[in-house]
């Protein structure tokens, strides 16, 4: 009798957590380039995302959006927050421009991005915690135009989970996307989220950028 009480309790814990690791997953995404602001530049995004469902679950629609400052020429950080449904995300990065393009002669631009983020939870969706690395790299096309590219990393950690289950769980993405400049103080943002692990889902998201220097 103690041994399928124990099964059924591990089996009724499988069947929670399969129904909320799907749930939730919220992103905020990426949504620039590998180039950081000039120091002293603050900057405001707002974006609305899309999380694509799986296995038949329906689309997923939220908003993104980011608050960041520039430290040095080199280094920022961003708070960011997710607003969707099942949730909200919020959160801060930074990120550290490491190697500068050089016009025509090398035009990639790279850099690191690490930060913390926190998911709480809405009707029976657990709260999550967790941290992510991302390197990503961008290089202009033309004066206005940059493509960019990253690989998200993002290592979660469910709050609560029932006893005896495995609540860690890793998201993995890579991430094209687009900095498009409208104006001195404005630039659109696109990017698509391909999910490369099966704890992840494909994404859209697309916003704009406003800088104030």
């Amino acid at each position: 009798m103690k041994i399928l009480r124990i099964i059924r309790t591990v089996f009724v814990a499988a069947l929670i957590l399969g129904y909320a690791l799907p749930a939730a997953a919220q992103y905020i995404g990426i949504l620039q380039s590998a180039e950081t602001m000039d120091r002293g530049t603050f900057k405001l995004m707002a974006a609305p995302i899309m999380i694509l469902g799986k296995d038949g679950a329906d689309n997923t629609t939220g908003l993104a959006a980011r608050v960041g400052y520039a430290f040095t020429k080199n280094f920022d950080v961003e708070a960011k927050l997710g607003l969707f449904n099942q949730g909200t995300v919020f959160g801060i990065d930074g990120e550290y421009w490491i190697l500068r393009g050089k016009g025509k002669e090398f035009p990639i631009d790279f850099s690191l991005t690490g930060g913390f983020h926190m998911l709480s939870g809405k009707d029976n969706n657990y709260d999550t915690r967790g941290f992510e690395i991302t390197p990503q790299f961008s290089g202009h096309v033309t004066d206005n135009l940059e493509l960019c590219g990253s690989l998200d990393a993002s290592f979660e950690s469910i709050q609560d989970a029932p006893p005896g289950v495995d609540a860690s769980f890793t998201r993995l993405h890579l991430v094209p996307g687009i900095e498009y400049s409208l104006s001195d103080t404005i630039d659109l943002v696109a990017e698509f989220g391909i999910a490369i692990n099966d704890n992840s889902s494909h994404y859209i998201g697309a916003g704009l950028e406003y800088y104030i220097r």
